[in-house]
């Protein structure tokens, strides 16, 4: 697949900067809750500007692709997260200080809203490095099927850690960001939807390492911006609760990694099961050498 590289910077683009420029300083400096309504229009600015990164780049990206469904990654995301928050009922990974200002119902829903932009963050993010020269580049690594043996292999796996992390959580938490996976990758091979064994299959990582550095730079701003945020999140890790970077331990950040493949096996699964069985996004072609 041919990279056309265009001068333009989408409308959408300006627009996203400046949401960002607007509701970050009255995200940090304002008193009272304002993270509650200014975090949601800061992040959808960040992920506009990194799909407009990605078409000026490209020459194509999620948003001009099909508005719609970058609508829609909102949509997916919301529940997608809880399936972490869910889990971390659980684990106790980390915290948010400030909810207390919110009944339980308010708190959820503005959550929801918050919530949302998670899936759009990543991927804007992930499609703007995949269309970088030093990733397009890399050449063929660890080749990994889609066959039987594979995949039960990986779901075995996953349950496993799964049972450990909700059993004893003190010790097998970094479970939480392979578990999910482990898990879901097989079953969206065995459903017949996208997964990332597409391309590994060839020795492809490409779309892996996209994922990887977009999910890293969108973590960065994420710890960022939470650092002076009010509502705020924090983390209780046990063992790793060092060497800060904002309010990440620096250990922390490794779960990022993970945390970008589960992040597609959830969104795959989903748009699977609403009748979509087609590769949307990362816009990367194996036979792409």
């Amino acid at each position: 697949m041919e990279i056309i590289r265009t001068k333009s910077f989408p409308i959408h683009g300006w627009i996203g900067l400046l949401l960002v420029l607007v509701f970050w300083p009255l995200n940090w400096f304002l008193p009272g809750t304002r993270t509650a309504w200014a975090f949601f229009p800061m992040w959808v600015g960040y992920s506009l500007t990194m799909d407009a990164l990605a078409f000026h780049l490209r020459g194509t990206s999620l948003f001009s692709r099909s508005w719609r469904r970058y609508v829609g990654l909102f949509l997916i995301s919301i529940p997608v997260w809880w399936v972490f928050e869910l889990v971390n009922l659980r684990v106790q990974n980390w915290q948010y200080v400030g909810s207390g200002s919110f009944s339980p119902l308010a708190f959820f829903l503005l959550a929801s809203f918050n919530f949302s932009v998670v899936i759009p963050a990543v991927f804007s993010t992930a499609e703007w490095f995949a269309g970088m020269d030093f990733i397009r580049k890399i050449g063929k690594g660890l080749v990994i099927r889609g066959d039987r043996r594979t995949t039960v292999a990986f779901f075995i796996a996953g349950v496993v850690m799964l049972a450990l992390l909700l059993v004893f959580p003190k010790y097998f938490f970094p479970f939480f960001w392979l578990s999910i996976f482990f898990l879901l990758e097989p079953l969206n091979i065995w459903l017949g939807f996208p997964s990332l064994t597409r391309f590994t299959r060839f020795g492809d990582w490409r779309p892996i390492i996209a994922l990887w550095y977009g999910v890293l730079l969108t973590g960065f701003f994420w710890e960022m911006w939470n650092y002076f945020s009010y509502p705020k999140w924090i983390y209780t890790i046990p063992y790793a609760n060092f060497l800060h970077v904002f309010e990440m331990p620096l250990l922390g950040f490794g779960g990022y990694l993970p945390f970008s493949l589960e992040l597609y096996a959830l969104y795959h699964l989903v748009m699977g099961l609403l009748g979509e069985k087609t590769e949307k996004y990362l816009n990367i072609e194996p036979e792409d050498r």
